[in-house]
């Protein structure tokens, strides 16, 4: 039982250890390293499911291990843990022992000053009374503790340098309680927003979503944005020709038990609605246009997202029509802003603003298929059951300008491009540690700099009558006569390694006693 109590205090004592603290941080910081470098399932769910899909041989294990989802590991909530722990150890007895030592006065100092590094010995004609006067006058002036007897002074400053201490330690761990407040109570989701259409939030509107193990849907602030216009502007001269000048949404935001608000919304300009922020991430086209079955009924009609594919906002997209009959129907396109021939390369986009719109189409046809309710991308086909329409050994290619129609052969139906709207991706976000987060920051980076800057230091002065003692210097004469006679031993030591300034301070000391001789000791002598 002894030897399992001695190792408990020894295993708490190595935890409980600045350098144990410190090693785990290093640790904490390289574990946090594959979550950068990796996709991340509760944020991007698609890149692990790539990355599993092209790494089929390390990917599982790397799932297994826990490195699609690092922070939610209980490898990294444990080596957390540990840190945090740690910390809490070692901050809570070094915080006692500086709460005393506010409190005590300075220690007496030791029985031989001359073995001190800056040290200096004389006489003055003054009283010991008044020589301790002087003395302590002049640390006073200078911030000093002062603790005095009959025939000495100890003082002391630069208690501050262990405040700076503390304060950084205590910010480290309030810096981890932001952090892990943020990523047990956060959340993060984007949707795309069409012009003239609204994004409420509620779950069930995200295209994607990742939140903290804590995150609850009733965290979700109740609010709507309706997308009003979205106003895009691009370089139009010889220079950077297609570069964005300007993104603007015009929003309407609802609140409940508030009036409706007219908002902008900008890159870089988020808004604070209930708590969350809402981001503007990007931007794109969704032509709209009608699709009429083989019965003649209208089966389809609005606006449909493509997703840009390059600079000039080359526009890739699905129009999936399952509704149609007696033929479901579905259609691959490309969606060109301003499109040009490109010579071999068929039709581009010459221009990122829509200056000569155009859409380019694949029909693809199929039985009607029973819906499973199993969610499906909007931006790809399952071609699973469907056929591509052919004219003959060629597939059928539909390209259309705003306002024209296709008629699909054998009377299988038509698709009309009605024109075109623009779309906005919004991110709705909400960090509630983030406040803490950086408060801490900001203090610890206050805690550090006093604790460089501020020089703890100490400063002893002995007084006697009569001249030195064996030991302590050479003997040295008596007052005038009748002028009683002190004997002055003025010393100090710098707490921390490294300092200068100790010589000439012990020197300034010695002067305010009246004693005016060399002072024993340099700098070099000081940083042995």
């Amino acid at each position: 039982m002894t030897n399992l109590v001695g190792w408990l205090r020894f295993g708490w004592a190595t935890l409980t250890s600045m350098r144990t603290a410190l090693i785990l941080l290093l640790i904490l910081g390289i574990a946090a390293i594959p979550g950068s470098l990796l996709p991340q399932r509760p944020t991007n769910p698609v890149g692990v499911a790539d990355y599993l899909r092209t790494n089929p041989e390390v990917g599982p294990w790397l799932g297994r291990l826990g490195f699609f989802d690092v922070f939610g590991s209980a490898w990294f909530a444990a080596i957390y843990l540990l840190l945090f722990i740690s910390l809490i150890g070692c901050i809570l007895p070094r915080t006692a022992t500086f709460l005393r030592e506010l409190r005590a006065l300075p220690d007496a100092g030791p029985g031989r000053l001359d073995r001190l590094p800056g040290h200096t010995v004389g006489t003055v004609a003054s009283a010991p009374a008044a020589v301790l006067d002087a003395a302590q006058a002049h640390l006073r002036e200078r911030g000093y503790r002062v603790r005095r007897t009959d025939a000495a002074i100890s003082a002391e400053r630069g208690y501050l340098r262990e405040a700076g201490n503390l304060l950084f330690h205590i910010c480290l761990v309030t810096t981890l309680i932001g952090l892990a407040w943020g990523s047990l109570f956060s959340f993060r989701g984007t949707a795309v927003v069409v012009e003239g259409q609204a994004f409420s939030n509620t779950l069930t509107q995200y295209d994607e979503f990742g939140a903290g193990a804590a995150f609850s849907s009733s965290h979700l602030s109740p609010f709507t944005v309706r997308v009003d216009r979205f106003d895009v502007r691009f370089e139009e001269g010889p220079v950077q020709t297609g570069a964005a000048r300007e993104f603007t949404a015009h929003v309407t935001v609802s609140e409940p038990g508030r009036p409706d608000t007219e908002q902008l919304l900008q890159v870089n300009a988020p808004l604070s609605i209930g708590g969350d922020s809402v981001h503007l991430l990007g931007h794109g086209y969704a032509p709209v246009v009608t699709v009429t079955d083989g019965n003649g009924d209208v089966a389809f009609s609005g606006p449909v997202v493509f997703l840009p594919q390059d600079a000039n906002f080359r526009s890739d997209g699905v129009i999936k029509v399952p509704d149609a009959r007696p033929e479901r129907l579905a259609f691959e396109g490309v969606f060109l802003p301003t499109s040009v021939s490109g010579g071999a390369g068929g039709m581009v986009s010459a221009f990122p603003d829509a200056l000569k719109p155009e859409l380019l189409l694949n029909v693809w046809t199929g039985p009607p298929r029973q819906e499973t309710g199993e969610p499906e991308s909007v931006f790809s086909l399952d071609k699973e059951g469907l056929t591509q329409l052919m004219n003959g050994d060629r597939p059928v290619t539909v390209g259309l300008s705003v306002g024209a129609s296709f008629e699909l052969p054998d009377g299988r139906g038509s698709i009309s491009f009605d024109g075109w709207k623009r779309w906005t991706k919004l991110q709705v976000s909400n960090t509630p540690g983030g406040w803490l987060v950086l408060v801490s920051v900001m203090l610890a980076v206050i805690g550090m700099g006093v604790s460089l800057t501020v020089r703890p230091r100490r400063l002893f002065v002995r007084v006697t009558a009569g001249p030195a003692e064996d030991g302590e210097g050479d003997d040295v004469p008596a007052g005038p006569a009748g002028v009683a006679a002190s004997r002055v031993s003025v010393a100090g030591l710098d707490r921390v390694e490294g300092r200068g300034g100790l010589t000439e301070e012990v020197a300034g000391l010695a002067e305010a006693c009246g004693v005016r001789v060399t002072v024993a000791g340099t700098d070099s002598e000081e940083q042995q």
